[in-house]
């Protein structure tokens, strides 16, 4: 959950988000470095009178900073690689949850099983009990299991939207008629707040998502008590 006046990520709950923690971590250095060089050259062009005529037509510092950004960009582009391909792995879920967007709610399809959905609207600030986040809790929350690979099909019915939980390193949009697919896993016991992140209308910040992990023992008896319901 964020916190005010936090200047980073969120605390990672899943494993890609780990890794996407410690790119940022990788790439921010490198920025710092580079910023921190170029601020040295600018301080020392501007502070001296003094001008070496071997600089001014020299073919070795041209190749110098010509190879040496490319080198950077590898740097960079190889771990980035690395991760795009870990988001995109999908390998034997456990289990498959269908997220529709609608104006303005989510609604949610658990499809490994018969009859089990339900619409999660956010919960009105009139409503919220003690503990509760203003514009993030909802009245059904999306309960997985802990430590267990998810599936997550995600669409909308009429506009734009995008499911996205940043402690969970997930953002997929959901476009009318079209089915996207993304997955995480969600390594510890928690409940992960989220909002839908593409611009859908007037409402637009009034559909949150919640996302609830429990262990599994915990989720089979949640199911069991929303089929029961249903």
């Amino acid at each position: 959950m964020a916190h005010p006046a936090q200047l980073g990520f969120q605390d990672a709950a899943s494993p890609v988000m780990e890794e996407l923690l410690h790119f940022h971590d990788h790439a921010l250095m490198i920025v710092f470095l580079i910023s921190t060089l170029v601020l040295y050259i600018i301080i020392a062009m501007v502070s001296t009178k003094l001008t070496n005529k071997y600089i001014l037509d020299s073919q070795e510092i041209e190749i110098v900073w010509t190879v040496l950004p490319a080198v950077i960009l590898v740097l960079i582009a190889l771990p980035s690689l690395r991760i795009l391909y870990l988001m995109d792995e999908i390998n034997d879920p456990h289990l498959t949850i269908k997220a529709m967007g609608h104006q303005w709610y989510w609604s949610y399809e658990y499809t490994d099983y018969e009859d089990l959905g339900f619409d999660s609207y956010m919960v009105p600030t009139q409503d919220l009990t003690p503990g509760q986040f203003r514009l993030l809790e909802t009245d059904h929350r999306m309960v997985v299991p802990m430590e267990s690979p998810i599936r997550i099909l995600v669409s909308a019915e009429d506009v734009l939207h995008s499911w996205a939980v940043p402690s969970l390193g997930v953002k997929m949009d959901a476009v009318p008629g079209r089915l996207n697919q993304t997955a995480f896993i969600a390594s510890r016991p928690g409940v992960f707040y989220g909002q839908c992140s593409e611009i859908c209308g007037a409402n637009h910040s009034f559909m949150p998502i919640v996302v609830e992990a429990v262990p599994l023992e915990h989720f089979e008896n949640w199911s069991s008590l929303m089929l029961e319901d249903a």
